[in-house]
């Protein structure tokens, strides 16, 4: 996801955040990108597809647990 398609990209918050304390998300064509919403100015990280993929399969896992 280039820089340009976030300038129109329409965020949405993570169903689990409470208050201003939110996980912002994009999902494209080619991966996903997530931000601080109350930090949105200091970046973003972005994930190519299979990334993200697999980053999703562990929370639904649960293996990204605190041991």
């Amino acid at each position: 996801m280039t820089v340009s398609d976030l300038a129109s990209a329409e965020w949405r918050r993570s169903s689990r955040s409470s208050g201003n304390d939110c996980v912002e998300l994009v999902i494209g064509g080619s991966g996903a990108t997530v931000r601080d919403s109350k930090n949105a100015e200091f970046g973003h990280l972005s994930f190519a597809d299979i990334e993200w993929t697999a980053f999703v399969g562990a929370v639904k896992g649960n293996l990204l647990a605190a041991r």
